[in-house]
């Protein structure tokens, strides 16, 4: 008897102390494998990989010759022009895949990706320790990494040069700060000493240094400290407690999330404010400013314009694009995107089915996690809004600040993988749900026993999908039959 617990206790110690590390495995394994196919730009790797390449090496993005792709893809990198580039994102994120093309050499392809592909990795890590701070179970923190891991809206978007990663990896870190620094707040006082939500400014102020939506995230975040500690205010019966919450505590932080935000952002745009070689850059030298602006520095003035006019590219963006797919629709996964597609005629390349055969990457999550997530969503506003549950609230938080801003976007040309900056929070809500399921359930052990079936039916449609997340090549016939809408193909 005493060496049968005593084996439990080893196993049972071996399991927590490995089982993370097991899913990090697998998470990495998944994005890293094969990961300079194709060696090829895929979907708008076109864009971002050759500003990557040129920002790191002037300071700012060139242009490029018309039809330069394919030299590229040979490994000619450095064709680029003299000329500045109209680019309109904020240049960290190509900061980031350009340090990965420095480390590998942008003439093999996985330079190219390195870097979005092991932020995919530190996210699967990052969302099972906010789990455990959540659910207070490291069972379900490895369910929700292990959810991660496996979706092929993540693979894609991992094994892939596309800003949207890097922007959904800084906004999950912010959450982390902003979850670590609630532990520790105090409402009896206004409190200047909150490093975690300084760290959670910074790294808001990195997410919209990577893409302008990362400011919704600074907005809802702000917004909910403000908010939570006003109502603890008055939950405590605190005098005044509605002008102390909304005048301390929203001043407060203010004061410590905004200015690091912005301090970040401006630090990310110091290639194009030195070199003086990015688009628009010597604009205030021939535009002089009057009244305040002409005490403003011309550097400054020259990046203000500039903000403009990207700005005016972003609200005018109305182009018809095959893939675009409207907001509404995101949850439920109607219209990935299709990044790459290839196919060959039986005999050619040694292709031997008589259908022919396909390579195909594709931003689609695994249906059998998008649509029970999607319906766990609307059970946690449910349950937040009768239970007044803190959990739920925070996980629907992420959902505020990453997806609700696009449904004011309906008409524009957005896409389906602009979800991974929010896909975390609705596997954590998916997570959250199967935790509801077992604490409510009079037979824990059969509640358990489903969760693991779940998971092993996730686990074996991924396998099932893997060969059009990762450009396997395969039967057309078998392309088909992942197709199963037609708004799919």
């Amino acid at each position: 008897m005493l060496e049968r617990l005593n084996g439990n206790y080893f196993a049972r110690r071996a399991f927590d102390r490995y089982a993370t590390w097991a899913i990090v495995a697998l998470a990495a394994f998944l994005r890293l494998w094969n990961l300079g196919y194709p060696a090829k730009l895929v979907f708008d790797e076109t864009y971002y990989v050759k500003d990557a390449w040129t920002l790191w090496n002037t300071g700012a993005e060139k242009s490029w010759p018309d039809g330069y792709n394919s030299n590229f893809e040979n490994g000619n990198v450095w064709g680029y022009l003299p000329d500045p580039a109209f680019v309109v994102h904020p240049p960290l994120g190509k900061w980031i895949i350009g340090f990965g093309m420095w480390l590998f050499g942008a003439e093999n392809p996985v330079s190219w990706r390195i870097s979005t592909a092991v932020l995919g990795v530190a996210s699967v890590f990052l969302i099972m320790v906010i789990a455990r701070q959540l659910f207070k179970s490291p069972a379900y923190a490895l369910i929700a990494g292990f959810l991660l891991a496996i979706d092929g809206h993540a693979i894609v978007l991992s094994r892939t040069a596309l800003l949207d990663n890097i922007l959904g990896f800084f906004a999950l870190l912010a959450f982390y700060f902003l979850l670590r620094d609630q532990q520790n707040r105090n409402i009896s006082k206004v409190i200047w000493a909150r490093p975690w939500l300084i760290a959670a400014g910074a790294t808001l102020g990195a997410a919209a240094s990577v893409k302008w939506s990362g400011l919704y995230f600074l907005a809802a975040f702000g917004l909910y400290v403000v908010i939570s500690e006003t109502l603890a205010r008055r939950r405590a019966e605190q005098a005044n407690w509605a002008f102390a919450g909304l005048i301390d505590s929203g001043l407060a932080t203010f004061l410590l999330m905004v200015p690091i935000a912005i301090a970040t952002y401006i630090a990310t745009w110091s290639g194009w404010l030195i070199s003086g070689g990015g688009y628009d850059a010597n604009w205030a030298e021939t535009n002089p400013a009057s009244g305040f602006w002409a005490w403003v520095p011309k550097p400054i003035q020259s990046l203000w314009h500039y903000h403009q006019e990207a700005y005016g590219f972003h609200v005018n963006l109305h182009t018809p694009h095959s893939y675009q797919s409207n907001p509404l629709t995101w949850l439920l996964s109607t219209r990935p995107t299709s990044f790459f597609y290839e196919g060959l005629s039986n005999g050619q390349d040694g292709c031997t089915s008589t259908s022919g055969c396909s390579s195909a990457i594709t931003a689609l999550g695994n249906p059998f996690i998008w649509l029970p997530a999607t319906a766990a969503l609307l059970f946690l506003l449910v349950w937040f809004i009768r239970q007044r549950d803190r959990v739920s609230g925070l996980i629907l938080l992420g959902l505020a600040g990453g997806y609700l801003p696009w449904l004011a976007f309906t008409s524009r040309t957005v896409f389906q993988f602009y979800a991974i900056a929010f896909l975390p929070w609705m596997l954590l809500a998916l997570t959250y749900v199967l935790k509801i399921y077992r604490d409510l359930s009079a037979a824990k052990t059969r509640a358990m026993k489903v969760t693991l079936a779940y998971l092993g039916l996730t686990f074996a449609a991924s396998l099932f999908f893997m060969p059009i997340w990762i450009g396997t090549w395969v039967p057309f016939w078998y392309w088909q039959l992942h197709m199963w809408l037609p708004s799919w193909i």
